[in-house]
């Protein structure tokens, strides 16, 4: 799948794409790197982002690294880790793939800020469909 079928396929991931603004950046064999520029929609009452964006974002990276039009995979599980709020106003995950199974498949999702600085991991476990 390229880049814009990538882009044109998730585009249907209304809550990913429209709802929080998540862009996909990169696609690879088993690879995603997808970005979202914050808003202040996405801040929690005391001022710091939501933990929700970050699971969001790695989650759909976790999709895209995962899903094609004729293959699906659900998360079975997925374990994150926060290390620090953002320094700026841009969070980038990164999904790779630890172990692709027949059936069941491990990922994980690094995300940083813009600035290069870690802000949190999610390890996915993730059933194909």
């Amino acid at each position: 799948m390229t880049l814009e079928e990538a882009r044109e396929f998730f585009a249907q991931d209304r809550y990913a794409t429209k709802a929080t603004g998540i862009v996909i950046d990169e696609i690879g064999d088993r690879y995603s790197k997808v970005s979202l520029q914050l808003q202040d929609h996405h801040k929690a009452a005391g001022d710091h982002v939501m933990g929700g964006v970050f699971y969001t974002i790695g989650d759909f990276s976790f999709a895209v690294a995962t899903n094609t039009p004729d293959s699906l995979t659900v998360t079975t599980n997925g374990n994150i880790s926060y290390y620090s709020q953002p320094k700026d106003d841009k969070l980038i995950a990164e999904c790779i793939c630890m172990k692709e199974g027949k059936r069941f498949c491990f990922y994980e999702s690094t995300i940083k800020d813009g600035l290069g600085n870690l802000v949190a991991k999610i390890s996915f476990n993730g059933a194909h469909i």
